[in-house]
């Protein structure tokens, strides 16, 4: 297993399967203020359900189409990233986030972020990486700003979590 020190006691490790208890338990901590902006928090609500989200991404790893990885604050789970959707072929991913408040402030995904960016286009060679968030969620275009991503449009109305909202969809590209 990999570990990467992202500064201040925080590191970036894999996030599987067999971590489901940890990642439930940090998913009640971040529940409030992750659920507004994405599904994690209700589709993760017990033991099987966490486990399931978990394993979804194992299978996206194993398939080379996506993976996640937690953000560890001084040994505990406070957060993650990952590639949503990842196609090597096309040269092609989204990634995001998320993170529970008592990590906030830190620069930990903007850290965690960068180290899948250098990974995708040093590593894997893909030309074009994608963050979406929506417009309201100023914390997350302040990331994609902070890694120097491009505010390419939003798409009106499309995403349908707690109501229909807009999406931005930021981009940094390999030759950036």
């Amino acid at each position: 297993m990999y570990s990467v020190d992202l500064g201040g006691g925080a590191a970036l490790r894999p996030l599987e399967p067999w971590q489901a208890e940890e990642f439930l338990a940090h998913m009640d901590r971040a529940r409030e203020t992750v659920d507004p902006w994405i599904p994690w928090a209700s589709i993760s609500s017990d033991l099987a359900s966490a486990r399931a989200t978990l394993q979804r991404y194992a299978d996206k790893q194993a398939a080379d189409t996506g993976r996640i990885c937690g953000i560890w604050l001084d040994g505990t789970l406070v957060g993650g990233v990952m590639f949503v959707t990842y196609d090597a072929g096309s040269g092609n991913g989204e990634v995001g986030c998320w993170l529970e408040p008592a990590a906030t402030g830190r620069g930990l995904v903007t850290a965690a972020i960068r180290v899948l960016l250098d990974w995708a286009f040093r590593t894997r060679g893909l030309q074009r990486v994608e963050w979406h968030c929506r417009p309201d969620n100023k914390a997350s275009s302040n990331v994609a700003r902070r890694l120097g991503m491009t505010l390419d449009g939003t798409l009106r109305q499309n995403y349908a979590w707690n109501g229909r909202h807009d999406t931005e969809i930021w981009s940094l590209l390999a030759s950036e």
